[in-house]
């Protein structure tokens, strides 16, 4: 299969989003938001997917700030929001996720909460006051492509439950997105940590594989967009562009990263693990526009670096 070759500018963009992340001592700010079920059951649903994954960020550790807000107000999450902005600083990420029903009429996308509802226009308000240059947004509403328009940006991940604003069905994603927060078999490249790119490709197939086996036509088709101008796509590649920052952020640690997350001493050698492993991504993504010997070389200095690192942190 064809590759194509990543153009400055992006390959601009991925450098200094590794170098970000690579600051020290950055934190992380996730923020859930569950909106109106309408009726009791969703209700329920709501509550305990976001209750799942509040769970699982602060049973990780390290350097990381999680807020869940239940069916809140409009005024309640800019309140919150501007506390954010007073927080927050450059090198940190910060990690907005939407849980509930979504409503599109061809124009405005609204995530329903009680009173007036908040838009794809004043999300994107939202996060663009908040300095971290660093953003992921899981919108796991129904009618969430609609906000897709709204959300992306240069440099910010943008996952949606649905492909466009016409999916209106309510969504499964949530339940799945969750489980990939704790479950070990979203990280498929087994270095103990969930980048934004693994969670979304298991929340995806395992919402396929809740369709395929309730024998129902699937109503929603999850896509991701992190180029800043794209409209999602549903398979990241090097061929369509996508998923290249999304691999690089880290959503979630697990096991032993999680320990030292949580360990003063090592945090600063589980950071540079970290970004030499974004860094060998980058490489293994790029590799068709790189001459193969200079492709091999940099890639042997990259993982005997990685592994004497990952020496220092098993002692």
């Amino acid at each position: 299969m064809k590759r194509i070759a990543m153009n400055p500018r992006g390959a601009g963009l991925l450098a200094c989003f590794l170098l970000t992340a690579f600051a020290g001592r950055a934190t992380t700010f996730y923020v859930t938001l569950s909106g109106l079920g309408g009726e009791p059951d969703y209700d329920q649903r709501f509550k305990m997917w976001s209750e799942d994954i509040d769970s699982s960020l602060k049973k990780a550790g390290g350097d990381a700030t999680v807020v869940t807000l239940q069916a809140p107000t409009r005024e309640q999450v800019r309140a919150r929001f501007s506390q954010l902005e007073a927080q927050v600083k450059p090198a940190d990420a910060l990690v907005l996720m939407l849980i509930g029903h979504g409503s599109y009429d061809g124009t405005d996308y609204k995530f329903n909460i009680p009173g007036t509802d908040l838009t794809g226009a004043d999300f994107s308000g939202l996060l663009d006051s908040i300095p971290a240059t660093r953003q992921l947004v899981v919108n796991m509403t129904s009618s969430g492509g609609g906000s897709i328009e709204f959300l992306r940006k240069p440099g910010r991940v943008v996952v949606s439950a649905t492909r466009t604003g016409s999916e209106k069905n309510a969504t499964v994603f949530a339940r799945y997105w969750a489980e990939a927060l704790r479950d070990p078999a979203a990280d498929t490249d087994k270095n103990e940590s969930v980048s934004a790119l693994e969670a979304f490709l298991f929340a995806q197939r395992k919402t396929n594989d809740f369709y395929e086996s309730q024998k129902r036509l699937a109503t929603e088709h999850a896509v991701l967009e992190d180029t800043g101008k794209g409209d999602g796509e549903r398979t990241p590649s090097a061929e369509n562009g996508e998923g290249k920052l999304a691999a690089a952020f880290t959503l979630v640690r697990l096991g032993a990263n999680a320990a030292a997350a949580r360990d003063p001493n090592k945090r600063a050698l589980l950071d540079k693990k970290e970004a030499l492993e974004q860094q060998i991504d980058k490489l293994k993504y790029e590799k068709a526009a790189i001459p193969a010997a200079e492709y091999k070389k940099q890639l042997a200095q990259l993982l005997l670096d990685l592994a004497r690192t990952q020496e220092a942190l098993d002692k």
